[in-house]
């Protein structure tokens, strides 16, 4: 699983640089720190998302495809909500949509931001290539 984007807003008055720069800072972060706290708060929750793809695999193992999310962080909490699947821009199959929903939902950018922002967030997938029985594992690094 590799995250491709982070673009993230704050209300609609702020440039359209801004925008694809990251958040407006406020009074508590600046646009880079609001993009790298997101960045952090969903990293968070890879492992959970790693997981829940692993197990789809195991029923459609060529499941793959990218997923772009559209969410907003609240200021009360930082809590990342309102989370919902770019359709246009996604080509994974549903189960894969709902696993990044289900685990990115109320995570929190901590400290809270006293405004709200506006993120969108790309996650692509693919299953693990076939290894031959005599190649040994490479380590990876998701």
């Amino acid at each position: 699983m590799k995250k491709l984007l982070f673009v993230c807003a704050a209300p609609a008055a702020l440039s359209a640089l801004a925008a694809l720069t990251g958040c407006g800072g406020g009074a508590i972060r600046s646009p880079d720190v609001y993009r790298d706290d997101t960045k952090a708060a969903l990293s968070a929750k890879d492992a959970d998302i790693r997981a829940c793809y692993d197990d789809i695999l195991k029923g459609n193992p060529t499941a793959s495809g990218k997923v772009t999310v559209k969410f907003e962080v609240e200021t009360e909490g930082g809590k990342i909500q309102n989370v919902t699947v770019d359709k246009a821009n996604t080509t994974a199959p549903d189960p894969v949509s709902q696993c990044v929903t289900k685990n990115i939902s109320g995570v929190a950018v901590t400290p809270p931001d006293v405004r709200k922002g506006e993120g969108v967030w790309v996650y692509e997938f693919s299953p693990p290539a076939a290894s031959s029985p005599a190649a040994a594992p490479l380590p990876s690094k998701t």
